[in-house]
């Protein structure tokens, strides 16, 4: 088992960190790659514009065709006319990009790893918030090392201290479901309740 980390916010003992997930080497193109493609995920490719087949716009001529002293023009759905269709326009598309279950893993795990190792992690008991608490929230932060964002991993049960949390500037709070590579890379400190921490070992080292 790698070395403990410290509870905060009146937390006793220590949490112990599985050293099958928390020694891992950093692998920095791997976790590259598993980044960009989580990001990508998130976005929405929504983007759409109609092409001139699209268009609701009549057929009729624009005028007549003689007498005028204007030349013939062609449909007035051209891409050059306004209200015309729109000339190689952006059309709803997927940003996914394929990193394998086993890669993603690995790079959780080497992310895990590189806050043990700056030990910029630390432990939250939830059952020391009996009801939502912004500012015992931002006391128990207060006695947290480090700098930068921090990131506060629960998980199911833990709603009261999810509440407690959330509103604090600088403070993001996920379900240990929902985080990823990302997540843990872009945060300068973690706090995780043991629970969050059983589901996110478990996450890392499925097979």
């Amino acid at each position: 088992m790698a070395a403990g980390v410290k509870y905060i916010g009146g937390g006793t003992g220590t949490l112990a960190l599985d050293d099958a997930v928390f020694g891992e080497r950093f692998h920095g193109p791997l976790v590259h790659e598993t980044v960009r493609a989580e990001l990508a995920a998130r976005r929405r490719g929504t983007a759409s514009t109609k092409t001139r087949g699209e268009v609701a716009m009549t057929t009729a001529k624009a005028w007549r065709q003689k007498g005028t002293g204007r030349a013939r023009v062609g449909a007035l759905s051209s891409p050059h006319r306004v209200g015309g269709g729109v000339a190689f326009g952006p059309k709803p598309r997927g940003y996914t990009v394929k990193v394998n279950r086993k890669a993603r893993r690995r790079a959780l795990r080497a992310a895990l790893s590189m806050h043990a190792e700056r030990g910029s992690i630390a432990a939250i008991d939830p059952s020391k918030f009996d009801t939502p608490s912004t500012k015992a929230a931002a006391a128990a932060l207060a006695g947290l090392d480090g700098e930068g964002r921090v990131l506060v991993v629960l998980t199911d049960g833990e709603e009261t201290c999810v509440k407690s949390f959330r509103n604090l500037s600088g403070v993001g709070v996920l379900h240990a479901e929902q985080v990823g590579v990302a997540d843990v890379i872009g945060a300068g400190r973690l706090v995780i309740s043991e629970a969050a921490l059983t589901r996110l070992t478990e996450k890392a080292v499925a097979r």
